[in-house]
């Protein structure tokens, strides 16, 4: 471990080892109350947007549990390979569209972003002709440079109204989505208010599609990067592709740039008591986090941790976290990258770069926002 002074937020001990790194996220001794009530600002590098501190993500055992309970049902495993054979028709609806112009085409715009999108808006609700204002919520809510408080207050206020009309909207004739679930669910006999269906909401909207968009831009750039492997994949696309998407989720940031700083990002927690973990006791206050980038290249958990190898089928790695935080939306960002991946491919085997990937660092996830590509 490594105890650092963040920019913002004070001390945290960086977690660099996978196996100490699963004991932690496993462990209900470590919360993340202190962050949501305010008590303390989170640890990082930039300060953490507000708005995200009354998420899910903050919460604890047990209103965690309840919530995720019910999200979990509407983004099961079942459900997600349902969805998956639209997945595959919109991903080829995109394919066919770029191809139709031709030339040099943006795949972020085109492609990555517009999939998770579709498929987010379908399993929420939402109509996907909203495209526009799901971005620049997204956009203003994890912003962390270039937008004014009034600017992220006014898009805060909009998104709020936006989903709180939905909501009522499906209380009063539900259909088959999440926020028809969310509307209608019974906890103990309980309905869940708008506070409570919001914060999901919100998560699922801001976070749920532009992390997704930059995996699936990622693995596309690390195997035009990666001659051998995309030679490999290229053998199988649809029987690799779950390999391959593990693989990009782990050290997919290493094709496109050798040298990528560890530090975290996950959300850090606070320790409820004295833990011992690795050697190592972390005392009761303090914050600790896990990096997910050194957890991905323990060599005691991942053989050859440093080889980009789209075949690995013992992948520990912890990019969608792991235990109570696991994500949410994993079995639908897998899925998704996994589709994108493999179709993409199959379609237009011979893709090339057509100049470099454009990055926004003024947003908290510093989404890939360009990639010029052709064939």
């Amino acid at each position: 471990m490594t105890k650092m002074t963040m920019p913002h937020g004070g001390d945290v001990w960086l977690v660099h080892r996978n196996a100490a790194a699963r004991k932690i996220l496993s462990d209900r001794r470590f919360v993340r109350e202190p962050f949501r009530t305010g008590e303390r600002a989170v640890p990082f590098f930039v300060p953490f947007p507000d708005f995200l501190r009354g998420t899910l993500q903050f919460e604890d055992p047990p209103q965690h549990t309840k919530l995720r309970k019910l999200v979990q049902k509407a983004i099961s495993p079942k459900r997600v390979r349902e969805m998956r054979y639209s997945a595959v028709a919109f991903a080829n609806e995109l394919i066919d569209g770029m191809i139709a112009r031709g030339g040099v085409r943006d795949l972020v715009t085109e492609y990555s972003l517009a999939l998770p999108i579709e498929m987010l808006s379908s399993l929420l609700g939402v109509p996907s002709s909203d495209r526009e204002k799901f971005e620049r919520w997204s956009s203003s809510t994890l912003a962390v440079a270039g937008k004014t408080e009034a600017e992220v207050a006014a898009d805060m206020a909009e998104l709020a109204g936006y989903m709180s009309d939905l909501i009522a909207q499906r209380r009063a004739e539900p259909r088959d989505d999440l926020l028809s679930s969310l509307a209608h669910a019974r906890d103990r006999d309980e309905t869940l208010t708008d506070a409570e269906i919001l914060p999901i909401a919100f998560i699922l909207i801001v976070g749920g599609f532009d992390n997704t968009a930059t995996f699936l831009s990622t693995g596309v750039l690390s195997l035009l990067r990666s001659d051998d492997q995309r030679a490999v994949f290229l053998t199988d696309p649809d029987g690799l592709a779950p390999t391959t998407a593990e693989e990009v989720l782990r050290h997919g940031g290493f094709v496109i740039a050798p040298m990528v700083g560890g530090g975290g990002g996950l959300v850090p927690f606070v320790a409820t008591e004295d833990v011992e973990i690795d050697g190592q006791v972390i005392a009761v206050g303090e914050a600790v986090s896990i990096d997910m980038v050194t957890a991905g290249h323990d060599p005691a958990a991942v053989a050859d941790p440093g080889r980009f190898d789209i075949t690995r089928t013992d992948n520990a790695h912890l990019t969608l976290s792991h235990g109570l935080h696991h994500c949410l939306g994993a079995p639908l960002a897998r899925m998704e990258l996994q589709v994108g991946l493999a179709e993409l491919f199959m379609r237009i085997p011979d893709l090339k770069l057509a100049g470099e990937p454009v990055f926004d660092r003024t947003v908290l996830t510093q989404p890939m926002t360009s990639l010029p590509v052709t064939w």
